[in-house]
């Protein structure tokens, strides 16, 4: 493969970045564009929608190859993000009373590691809980105030048009893995 591969937002400084064991996103608003489409179905179901950026998941999928552990963090229960967890097989955790703090401390003694090793796409109040302790804040570019002034590291993309992948890809090339995992991604495409 020519070229060198670039994060858009710029690379994350190494130090954050290669210190990071598991990366929490949030749904609405940083895997979606915040905007959730409801109606009925003819038997009265309430049918819900979203709409997700297929290169956010691949981004978040290059992570899982390095070793990072990703989880999908929600304050509401979804049928859409359950679908588009599975089809990523990616881990979901859903509180309908939007406590995110507890979830994101019972997966850190589950695997062991301290708020230092953990990174956040974020974008609204809701999640501040865990952003505040994170190691590594990140928002998307349309995050409220509050999130952004916050944050060590600022997409360039607004949440639901790309702004987990430019994430991903910037966490990767701060750990100097981006060019590698693309490339062995590609490889295992190339093949017969």
């Amino acid at each position: 493969m020519s070229g060198q591969v670039r994060p858009a937002g710029g690379p994350i400084p190494a130090e954050l970045a290669k210190r990071v064991a598991l990366v929490v996103f949030d749904v609405d608003g940083v895997l979606t564009d915040a905007g959730v489409y409801l109606g009925q179905s003819s038997d009265g179901d309430t049918v819900e929608l979203k709409r997700f950026n297929i290169q956010d998941g691949l981004g978040m999928k290059l992570l899982g190859r390095v070793g990072i552990r990703v989880v999908i963090v929600s304050g509401r229960t979804s049928a859409a993000n359950r679908v588009r967890a599975g089809e990523l097989d990616i881990e979901l955790q859903e509180d309908d009373a939007a406590q995110k703090l507890p979830v994101v401390r019972r997966l850190m003694e589950e695997m062991g590691v301290g708020w230092e090793e953990v990174a956040m796409l974020a974008d609204d109040v809701p999640d501040l809980s865990v952003f505040a302790h994170v190691g590594l804040k990140a928002a998307v570019a349309n995050a409220v105030p509050v999130v952004a002034d916050m944050a060590d590291w600022k997409s360039t993309r607004p949440g639901g048009h790309g702004a987990a992948r430019e994430f991903c890809d910037a966490l990767l090339a701060g750990r100097g893995q981006l060019q590698e995992v693309v490339e062995a991604y590609v490889r295992e495409r190339s093949l017969p």
